[in-house]
This record gives structure tokens, C-alpha cells and sequence, in this order.
């Protein structure tokens, strides 16, 4: 891409704005979920934050770092401040986790954007079911039980199309499923 896509933003592009959600919104969603204590928090931060992104788009500079750095920043500052002003941590991380929250810059700029459609292309081979069920597993963090409950499935229904997505994905990504010892090892204290 020749020209960032916050400085599209920037300059009002409508396409650019829905962009950046659809590039950055696993990241800032991962980081509101696991930075909330409910999926409602979660919402209304991803929502403020890419409103700031919005906002904060003119000040983006490609020389401090890359537009996924940008991004991260917002959002960490903007879940600091709602910890704060909210005054209860979520049981699950607190303000100094975010501390240790590192993206490393790609090499280059479309390092991460192959993997990501790597990734979107494999998931693109799922049956209708799969997608859905790891979609919103990884998407918008929800357990098994209450993926049931959205899509009204079984739960053994939907431990199993995990299983089958998961499975595929590894293949078509070549990724290596972990072993039975190491997960065994990873069980013991």
C-alpha cells in the first residue's frame, strides 16, 4: 500500500475507517476482552477506542512506528484510563499487565498482513459451522458454553466443530498440533 491507511482516515475517507476496523478489531478486541471484566466492557472499550483512533488519526506518524503500534498504544492507554476511572481491575489482568504488552515491528509492512490472509484464507476452506464456532471463539472470546448458547448448538456440537476447524486449520496452515506428552506435561504441576 502506498499510502498509510490512518492518514486515509485522517482525511475522512469513509472505506479507510471501516478498514482500520477490519485490519486492527481482532487486536483491540483480544486486548479489550482480556483486559475487561465483562464482554460489555469489552464492547463499549473497543468502541472507544477506535474512536480515538479516529480522532488520533492525524497525528500518526510512519516514523515513530508502524499503524499496528499506533493502534496498540490507543488502546492500551484508553483500557489504562477505564481501569482507573472505573476504579475495579478485572480479575483476569490489571493496568501493569498491559505494561508487558509488546507487538514487534515487522521486518516490513506486509509481514503481518500475509499471515493474517494466510489465516483468513484457510479459515475461508471451513465448513459454515466451523467458521462460525471459531470465529467467535477467537474473535470475540467466547467458551464453548456460551457459544452454545449464541448459536444454539449442543456443546458437544460445538466442541466438535472446533476440534474439526482446528484440526483443518493446523493442515492447511502446517502448523503441528501439540503433542500428547506435551500436553500431558503441561498438566502436571
Amino acid at each position: 500500500m502506498s499510502e498509510f491507511l490512518l492518514r486515509r482516515v485522517a482525511a475522512g475517507e469513509q472505506a479507510a475507517v471501516a478498514e482500520v476496523v477490519r485490519q486492527f478489531g481482532g487486536l483491540v478486541w483480544s486486548l479489550a476482552r482480556r483486559l475487561s471484566p465483562t464482554s460489555a466492557d469489552a464492547e463499549d472499550a473497543v468502541q472507544e477506542i477506535f474512536l480515538d483512533v479516529w480522532k488520533s488519526a492525524a497525528r500518526f506518524d510512519p516514523a515513530q512506528g508502524s499503524e499496528k503500534v499506533f493502534v496498540t498504544m490507543i488502546a492500551r492507554r484508553r483500557l489504562i484510563d477505564r481501569l482507573r476511572r472505573f476504579k475495579t481491575e478485572p480479575e483476569r489482568a490489571d493496568a501493569e499487565e498491559l505494561d508487558v504488552i509488546a507487538f514487534p515491528e515487522p521486518s516490513h509492512p506486509g509481514e503481518r498482513s500475509v499471515d493474517a490472509e494466510r489465516a483468513a484464507v484457510a479459515v475461508g476452506y471451513l465448513k459454515p459451522d466451523q467458521q462460525r464456532v471459531i470465529s467467535l471463539a477467537v474473535l470475540h472470546g467466547l467458551t464453548h458454553s456460551e457459544i452454545a448458547s449464541e448459536t444454539g448448538l449442543p456443546l458437544g456440537t460445538v466442541k466438535t466443530q472446533m476440534r474439526r476447524g482446528l484440526i483443518e486449520l493446523r493442515a492447511r496452515l502446517g502448523v503441528e498440533a501439540p503433542s500428547a506428552a506435551a500436553s500431558l506435561a503441561g498438566d502436571s504441576p
